[in-house]
Order: C-alpha cells, then structure tokens, then sequence
C-alpha cells in the first residue's frame, strides 16, 4: 500500500491513504451537501461565516420553546468571569414538575466562532429533558476571535458556578449536575470539568462528550487520514484553533483548560461518556481522551460509531446510526441519574 508522510510528536510516521468507508445511510445525506457547505474555513472567509451562520442557524424564542407550556423557560443574565461581560444562560424544565431535577449543562457546538445556546434546545427538550424529567441550562458563551481564550471557558465556569449557588430558586439540584456539549461544546465541557476539578468549584456528576474538539495540534493519525472526506479539514481545524488561541497556537506550554488533550492529569474527573465517527479526524483525539481517563483511573464510556463522520447524528438524523447513538446517550444517562448514592437515584436490591 502506498503511503504519504505527516509529521507527528514523534517524527514522521507513514499514514495510509486508505480510510473508513462512510455508513452508506449517512453518505447519502453528505454527497447532497452544497459545495458551500463544505467549504473550508480559512482566516481569509472566517467573518463570512460567522455572519451567514448568524442569519441562517435556527434561534427560537422563549415562547417557541415553550412549546405551547409544555417547558418552563427563562433566559437569565447572571455574573460573568473577573473583568468579563455578564453571562446569558438559557434555563429550561419540564412545566410542573415539583422538587429539585438533575441538571445538564450544556455547551451548543460551532467550532468556537459560531452557534448560540438557543438552538440546540429543542431537540435537548424533546430527547432528554421531558423523558428523563430534567433540567437544562444552554451557555451563551462568547465567540471567538473576537474573544479568545480563557474568555468562553471562563463564562462556561461562571456560569455553572453560578447555577450551582442558587440551584434552591432554580429547581435544581446541585448534586446532580451533569456537563456536557457536542463538538467545541464537547471540548469546553471537557475543560470545564478539569478547571472546576483544580478550582474545587462544584462537583459535576458526569460530563456528556459528544464527538468533543480536544486538540489543537492536528498530529493524530485521524487528524491526516480523514482531513476533507467529511465535513472537516486541518484547514479548518487550524483556523478556529487560531482564531481561539491566538499567539498562543502552537505553544508547548498551552494549558490544558484550552485544549484537553494537552492534559498529563486526568485523574479525578467526573465520569465520562464521550463518542465520536469512526470516520471524522477527532477520532483519534477522542479515543486517546477515553483511554487516557481509564489509565488515570476513572470512568469513561466510549462509543465510536462505524462509518459516522463529524456531526452524522445532526445531519441525518433518521439514519440508523444516529437512532442507535441518541439511544446510546439516554441509556448513559439515565444510568448515571438512577447510581446508588446518587441524591434521588434509584436504589436496586442485590440479587
């Protein structure tokens, strides 16, 4: 077989140009994608994404996602990081429901310089909260480049330490907070749970990593084997990790807070799931993370998911594959909310 050469951490090592085979269900949906949609983005089109991301990703008001008084919804301003703007939390529950519920709070995706923490919600609503009888918080946190690191970390943190002081007046309980987001949201919920770790701000019950952006080094072997195949390039890659880090791209002392994957300590942490494509670049990054959990100890449950590129569950949503994962992450969850120990849990005789 021949091979191309990247480099790597520890040289030059020999990549195949084979990769996965997309599931065919999913690679229906991602041949009729336009060309502009899988465009990459470069320094140069970074604001024109931003803009037309802005005008064209869904924001549904408080009252649509009520959802005719089904939920309880609030958008709250609260206190945000030292020297920083106040944070916008999105606050929602089932309509009601008594006593304190769990918590998921919920980073939305958008490689860092795109999303919002309205959007994602609807389907948060539909698919969690109502069945397993939670609560959620969405973090509007700031974009870069126009805010760089540690600045949307730090309104993640604020945010959710926040959430945790006054969980008596939202209905939630504070023992039972779960974080978690998908992509970048991925990534800042896996730096969350290390700053809140070192900072002994309050103790997450687990953290929901789904497909997160962890490193910003772009060496792994998935990194180079699926660069363009999908929806996702190191071209990409390398623009919203510039744009996040600034001078501090590249920097051998980067902290992990900004890129997980940096990280040498992984003990202590919440107990993790954390999925990703078979056939997406954050594979290997992701499944490094999970295994680097295990050696240090802890929890974590890994799912990769066969022929799933970056986002499949999102883009083709009735594919099989994306059917098996939402069912994957219910179970998880649900799981984690029922543990003996756990403040409202279910408790199951031995036998």
């Amino acid at each position: 077989m021949s091979v191309h050469r990247v480099p790597s951490e520890s040289g030059r090592v020999p990549i195949p140009k084979a990769a996965p085979p997309f599931d065919p269900e999913l690679n229906v949906v991602l041949e009729a994608l336009s060309k502009e949609s899988r465009e990459s983005v470069t320094p140069d089109n970074l604001e024109a994404r931003q803009a037309r991301d802005a005008s064209t990703r869904p924001r549904p008001t408080a009252e649509d996602l009520r959802a005719d008084g089904r939920f309880e919804v609030t958008e709250l301003r609260v206190p945000g990081p030292p020297d920083g703007p106040d944070v916008t939390l999105v606050s929602a529950r089932p309509a009601g429901l008594a006593g304190p519920l769990p918590l998921l709070y919920y980073m939305h995706g958008g490689a860092m310089i795109m999303g919002n923490a309205w959007s994602v919600l609807p389907r948060i609503l539909r698919e969690w909260v109502l069945p397993l009888e939670m609560a959620v918080i969405s973090v509007e946190y700031r974009l870069a480049p126009r805010t760089q690191y540690p600045g949307p970390l730090e309104d993640c943190y604020a945010g959710l330490v926040w959430a945790a002081e006054h969980a008596a007046e939202l209905g939630i309980d504070a023992d039972r907070i779960i974080i978690g987001g998908k992509s970048a949201g991925g990534g800042l919920a896996a730096a969350l749970a290390l700053l809140n770790r070192d900072r002994g701000g309050p103790e997450p019950l687990g953290q929901l990593l789904l497909c997160p952006m962890l490193d910003d080094r772009d060496s792994t072997f998935s990194s180079h084997q699926m660069s363009g195949l999908g929806v996702w390039d190191l071209t990409s890659s390398a623009t919203v990790w510039k744009a996040l880090l600034g001078d501090r791209y590249g920097a051998a002392d980067l902290p992990p807070y900004a890129a997980p994957a940096r990280a040498t300590d992984l003990s202590g942490l919440p107990p993790a799931y954390i999925e990703v494509g078979s056939a997406e670049m954050f594979r290997d990054e992701d499944v490094a993370y999970a295994n680097a959990i295990w050696q240090a100890g802890g929890q974590a449950e890994l799912h990769v998911w066969p022929g799933a590129y970056h986002g499949f569950d999102g883009m083709a949503p009735k594919a099989a594959l994306s059917r098996d994962a939402r069912d994957a992450r219910t179970r998880w969850l649900r799981r984690l909310l029922a543990q003996p120990g756990v403040p409202g849990g279910e408790r199951r005789d031995e036998g």
